[in-house]
């Protein structure tokens, strides 16, 4: 089934031209079902970008998704033309009536600074604290789930001494039959930019949260608490082909210290086309939460949550 999107969401010509099924709003309010409900917090200063990645993953499935974006009120990002905000997102306060099947919480590049010092801090923590009574499943992605387990566990994040920049093999950390991580091979790939992570020993304090997948190199991937109605991915399997090509080149332009990603480029030579290892790992996983944590559990009338 198709994705619900505004006409003009520069998303759209994009997912048509890679023959994802979008669905225009008139003619998704002529068919007789009920859609599932999608909150996504857009943390990311390139928003755009980060609106078709993730359209990319939920509009490949059997289910029809609406989707609204949300943006933060006491942060305006500068890199997002204000038409585009006052076009296609709201502010927490014009959502805060509404009740949502999903929310998508993205990272955002404020990792180095302590939770509290992020500008947001405060309006992030209120719609977390809402989340929990308005949305029946949240997936924390990358800063994001770092920001859930500190605000709702008060698990801290850790800086590294370098960058973990690449794309890793993971395991899966549990025999029990996940729904998550179905269809999974007992190897897959997920893309890593980040400077800090969450220790495994931090988790491991906390018996309310599910251990799913780590990576011997890049460490906790994924977990899972209150019954699948929290998920936190470290990583970013979201990401596109060149995502982390062009942070790469962008760091060497601004003279950072960077290494070339790991098991990125074919022979690590950052002139050849990178190898995308994840496609499949990032379209299972969102079709398995849209799914089994969403399509399967949410009652019909969000009422009633």
């Amino acid at each position: 089934m198709p994705i619900n999107i505004p006409t003009d969401l520069p998303a759209r010509e994009t997912l048509l031209k890679e023959n994802v099924f979008v669905m225009t709003t008139e003619r998704a309010m002529s068919q007789d079902i009920r859609p599932l409900r999608i909150l996504m917090l857009n943390l990311m200063p390139t928003k755009i970008v980060t609106e078709t990645q993730f359209l990319r993953l939920l509009g490949n499935s059997m289910i029809q998704v609406d989707l609204d974006l949300l943006t933060t009120a006491s942060y305006r990002a500068k890199n997002t033309p204000d038409s585009h905000l006052i076009n296609f997102y709201y502010t927490f306060d014009e959502i805060f009536d509404r009740r949502y099947d999903g929310l998508i919480i993205t990272g955002a590049p404020v990792e180095l600074l302590a939770f509290e010092e992020v500008t947001y801090w405060d309006e992030l923590c209120r719609i977390m604290d809402w989340a929990r009574e308005n949305v029946f499943s949240t997936m924390f992605v990358c800063w994001g789930a770092q920001a859930g387990l500190y605000h709702h566990y008060g698990i801290e994040k850790h800086r590294l001494p370098e960058k973990m920049f690449g794309v890793f093999p993971h395991d899966k950390n549990t025999d029990q039959p996940i729904h998550l991580l179905r269809g999974l091979d007992d190897v897959f790939y997920v893309p890593h930019s980040r400077h800090t992570t969450i220790l495994l020993e931090d988790i491991e304090r906390h018996p309310e949260i599910t251990l799913l997948s780590s990576s011997p190199r890049s460490g906790v991937f994924a977990m899972m608490a209150q019954n699948g109605r929290e998920i936190y991915l470290t990583g970013h399997v979201e990401y596109d082909r060149n995502t982390l090509k062009l942070e790469y080149e962008r760091d060497l332009a601004r003279g950072l210290p960077i290494a070339i990603p790991e098991n990125y480029f074919p022979n690590d030579d950052p002139t050849a086309r990178p190898m995308m290892r994840w496609r499949s790992t990032a379209h299972l996983i969102f079709a398995n939460w849209l799914n089994y944590y969403l399509y399967q559990e949410t009652p019909y009338d969000l009422n009633q949550l």
